[in-house]
C-alpha cells in the first residue's frame, strides 16, 4: 500500500514580528471587559438611560401655568373646554397681545372674545376697541376699570357667601336653564342686565348678560377651568355661552399690553407747589420740639418688670372688647375658629383639615348626622343672646366628643 501523505494546511501563518489585526483585538478586548464587569457595565447603561429620560423631560415642550390658558393641563387651566369646543365646530385662537387679538377678531367670522384681565392691563381705549371688533364679548371676573369701560348697567356687586355651594339658574336665560346649577365657590356677583345664579337673598348672580347677550359677566373661573369642568352644569353653560360662533378669540392680557409710551409722574411732579416750604418747617418745628423737650429728660434707667398677665385675664379682657363694641361677628368667627381647631386636634384629621372635614369626622365619631352638626357649626347668632347659647352648645359639642 502506498502511504498518502496529508494535505498541507491552508491556515496562514503570521510572519516573525507581524502586528496582530487591531480591529479584531479591539473588539475582543471589549467584549472581554464586558463580560468581567458586567455589573458595572449595566450601572452604566442604567445612568444614561435615566440622563438621557432627563434631558428629554426637560427639552420637550411643555404647558404653562397661567390661569385659564389653553396650555395649561392643570386644574386652573382652560385646555379642556377649548377641545370641547373644538370638537364642536368652534375655532378657539389664542392670543398673547392686543395686536393679535385685533387681528384674530378682524379675520374672524362673527368672533367671540373671551377676555380674562386679572390684573388689569388693559385701557379704557384699547377695552373699547376690543368690544368694537367682536360680535359677542365674554368677561370672566373682570375687574373694576375693565367692566365699567365696557358696561354702562352691570356692577360688582360682591362675591358669592360661603354657604352657596351650588346655584340654580333663577332667570329666563335659556342657556342657563338648560345648563342647570353650577358651583358658587370663590365667585364674584354681578348686578345689571340680565343676572343668573344669585345667591339666596340676592338680586346679583354669578352670571350677568346685558344687551341681547352682546356682553356676558361670568364671575367664576371654576366654571371654566379644567379641574371643575365636569362638574354640575359647567361644561354645558361655558360650550353655550362660548360656543355660539364659529370663532373664539381666548385673550389673557399679560405684562406686555402695558402701556410704557409716557414716563410716569414723579413724586415732585404730583406734589401741590406749597409742600417744597413744608418740609423745612416742619424741620424747624421737630427740631425746636427737640430742644423743648430734650433738656427735661434725665437719664435713661434701665429697670426689669416682670409681668406675666394670665390668659383668663386676657380672655376676659378680649371679650370685654367685642361686648361693649358689639361684635357679635367677629365674636362668632373666634368661637368657631377655635371650635374647629380643638375638634381637629383631637379627632386627628390634621391642622390643614377644612371646616367641612372636621364636621364629618365628627358626625362619624359621635354616630349622628353631619348636616345637624353642619348647622350648628356655621350657624350666625344675630343677637347677644344668642351667642352665649351658641356658645354653650359649641362647648357641649367639644365635650361629648372628648368623652366618646
Amino acid at each position: 500500500m502506498t502511504a498518502v501523505s496529508p494535505a498541507p494546511s491552508t491556515r496562514e501563518v503570521p510572519e516573525p514580528g507581524a502586528a496582530p489585526d487591531s480591529g479584531t483585538g479591539k473588539a475582543k478586548g471589549l467584549w472581554g471587559w464586558l463580560g468581567r464587569h458586567r455589573a458595572l457595565a449595566a450601572l452604566w447603561a442604567l445612568v444614561g438611560a435615566a440622563l438621557a429620560l432627563v434631558l428629554w423631560a426637560q427639552l420637550a415642550p411643555k404647558g404653562d401655568a397661567v390661569p385659564l390658558s389653553l396650555n395649561n393641563a392643570g386644574p386652573d387651566g382652560a385646555r379642556a373646554v377649548t377641545q370641547i369646543l373644538g370638537r364642536h365646530g368652534v375655532k378657539v385662537h389664542g392670543v398673547g397681545n392686543f395686536e393679535a387679538a385685533m387681528a384674530a377678531l378682524e379675520a374672524g367670522t362673527s368672533p367671540t372674545l373671551l377676555l380674562y384681565d386679572r390684573s388689569g392691563f388693559l385701557d379704557e381705549p384699547r377695552l373699547q376697541e376690543l368690544a368694537a371688533s367682536a360680535e359677542r364679548v365674554v368677561l370672566v371676573s373682570p375687574r373694576l376699570q375693565t367692566l365699567a369701560a365696557l358696561s354702562g348697567s352691570i356692577r360688582q356687586a360682591g362675591v358669592v357667601p360661603d354657604a352657596s355651594s351650588a346655584l340654580d339658574p333663577g332667570c329666563s336665560l335659556p342657556d342657563a336653564e338648560a345648563a342647570g346649577p353650577v358651583s358658587g365657590e370663590s365667585g364674584f356677583i354681578y348686578d345689571g342686565g340680565t343676572s343668573c345664579y344669585r345667591p339666596a337673598g340676592s338680586a346679583a348672580g354669578v352670571l350677568a348678560v346685558e344687551g341681547h347677550g352682546r356682553l356676558t359677566v361670568l364671575g367664576s373661573t371654576g366654571i371654566l377651568n379644567n379641574g371643575r369642568l365636569d362638574d354640575l352644569g359647567h361644561a354645558a353653560l361655558a360650550i353655550r355661552t362660548l360656543g355660539t360662533s364659529p370663532d373664539l378669540v381666548w385673550y389673557l392680557p399679560t405684562i406686555e399690553d402695558l402701556e410704557t409710551g409716557a414716563s410716569p409722574q414723579t413724586l415732585d411732579e404730583l406734589a401741590p407747589d406749597w409742600v417744597r416750604f413744608l418740609g423745612p418747617w416742619l424741620a424747624l418745628v421737630a427740631a425746636a420740639a427737640i430742644a423743648w423737650r430734650g433738656r427735661r429728660l434725665g437719664p435713661l434707667v434701665f429697670e426689669p418688670l416682670p409681668v406675666v398677665v394670665k390668659a383668663v385675664e386676657t380672655a376676659e379682657g378680649r371679650a370685654r372688647l367685642y361686648h361693649d363694641s358689639r361684635a357679635v361677628d367677629q365674636a362668632r368667627d373666634n368661637l368657631r375658629a377655635g371650635t374647629l381647631v380643638r375638634l381637629a386636634g383631637h379627632l386627628r384629621v390634621g391642622a390643614a383639615a377644612t371646616a367641612d372635614q372636621v364636621v364629618n369626622a365628627a358626625a362619624r365619631h359621635l354616630g349622628q348626622p353631619a348636616r345637624q352638626i353642619h348647622e350648628l357649626v356655621n350657624e350666625h347668632p344675630r343677637t347677644e343672646a344668642r351667642l352665649v347659647a351658641w356658645s354653650r352648645e359649641l362647648d357641649n359639642l367639644e365635650k361629648e366628643v372628648k368623652r366618646r
